[in-house]
Parts: structure tokens; sequence; C-alpha cells
């Protein structure tokens, strides 16, 4: 999947890379990025030499038909794991040994520690449970990670991506063997992943928003549909006020 997804992608966009060196030739580290397009998950693998696994919904594999098996077959060879996000705390346990597996056997485990795609290109607070707890149980290095621009490549609804240049900036590895054997503190976990989002929000330099962009995307949901009704219930205004004066 490098050479037959990576060689091109980089090809034709020609992503800029700045600390590469921080990544770490062998042994388990933990790619924490901030996470603004689709794309993400592909170009970051795409310039490292090394293979990277994220996790990535289950219904990436699970969609029927011959689209959906072309998906399936699609995100397994680039090494991405399935998990259920519908299940509440059993899925972020899915998660979490998922991440373990991959670096007990010494390999690189990429994560987005906002949980889900920012809706605006700002940076939102880290989900503490994924990040600090597969660190601390594994006591792998944390490597704060940048993308640049990969959301003007190819935003939200767009079938074409746009011939342009993404960025990537590698930070250097963050170590919290400090706080071993404390992976069930809240405040520890709290403590580890607002130290890593401050990192990425240093190399992204992204305006930093104190919630988390799940529910950023829920208020932005709302207001888009208190709006609509809101102009549905002023044409209704003019249709009556125009009847009344016929």
């Amino acid at each position: 999947m490098k050479v037959s997804v990576g060689g091109p992608l980089k090809l034709a966009f020609r992503p800029w890379v700045e600390g590469l060196e921080n990544v770490p030739a062998d042994g388990p580290a933990i790619l924490a990025s901030n996470h603004l397009s689709f794309s993400d998950s592909f170009f970051l693998p795409a310039v490292l030499d090394r293979k990277v696994t994220f996790i990535a919904k289950a219904e990436y594999f699970t969609t029927p038909g011959l689209k959906g098996r072309m998906t399936a077959a699609f995100f397994k060879g680039v090494g991405q794991l399935p998990v259920d996000r519908s299940g509440g705390r059993g899925a972020g346990e899915a998660a979490i040994r998922s991440g373990v597996e991959v670096l007990e056997r010494g390999e690189l485990f990429g994560i987005y520690p906002e949980g889900t795609r920012s809706p605006d290109g700002r940076l939102y607070r880290g989900k503490p449970g994924g990040l600090a707890r597969v660190a601390l149980a594994t006591g792998a290095p944390v490597i704060p990670v940048a993308m640049i621009d990969t959301e003007k490549i190819q935003p939200p609804g767009k079938v074409m991506p746009k011939l342009m240049r993404p960025g990537i900036r590698i930070g250097r590895p963050l170590d919290f063997s400090r706080y071993h054997g404390m992976e069930n503190d809240r405040f520890v976990l709290r403590a580890v992943t607002d130290e890593v989002m401050y990192e990425i929000m240093k190399l992204s330099g992204q305006e930093y928003v104190d919630i988390y962009a799940s529910a950023a995307k829920r208020q932005i949901a709302d207001a888009a549909k208190a709006e609509k009704q809101a102009e549905k219930q002023a044409q209704k205004a003019l249709e009556k006020k125009r009847s009344g004066t016929k």
C-alpha cells in the first residue's frame, strides 16, 4: 500500500514534512495527531518509512455491496483496525486494547486525541481515555503530530480533492514514565492528554477550543437546524401576509 497509494500520493500532493527525525527507526511509539481531514490517515503514513496502525470506525469494514468490500479491503491494506464506536465504554476499551497490542509488537500506533475530525479547523479538547491510558499502560513515548491544511484538500462533502501541498510537523517524543501505574487516575489521564494537546497546538498554530469536537459538531448541527426552522417560519409568515393582502 505504501507503493501503490503512498507513492502516487506524495508525487501528486508533494507534502512537506518537518521533524521526521523525531520518529524512531524501530520500537513502539504513539503518534498523536490533530484531525482535520479524512486524508490525515493517508498522508502521515505516506511520509514515514515505518508502518502506522490507526483505529477506524467499524462502518468502514462492514458496509455491504461492492463499494463496501472495496472500502474494507483498502482500510485493511493501509493497516486500519476496526473499532465499534457505538458501544460506549466497551468501544473505548476495544480501542485501548488494539493500541496496546500494536505497541507490544514494537510498532507505531496512530491516534487522534480529539476523537473525531475538527468541524471548523480549530483544535479541540483531547479525550483522556484512549491516548493517555495506552501511553501509561505501555510506557511508549508519545510523539505529537500536526497536520497542516489537509482540510483544504478535501472539505466535507467534496468528492474530488484539490491539488495543494499539505504539511506535517512532527514534534519531539514526550515521556510519561513518571506516571507509570497511574493509568486509572482520571486527573493524571487529563494532565497527560492536555500536555499532548498543548504540544500539538504549538506545532499546528491552531486556535484551541476547550470543548470536545463532538460537542462542537452537535452545536453546529443544532444551530443549522434552528436557522433552517427560522427560515421556514419566516417563509410561512410571508406567504400568510401575502395571502391576507389579496
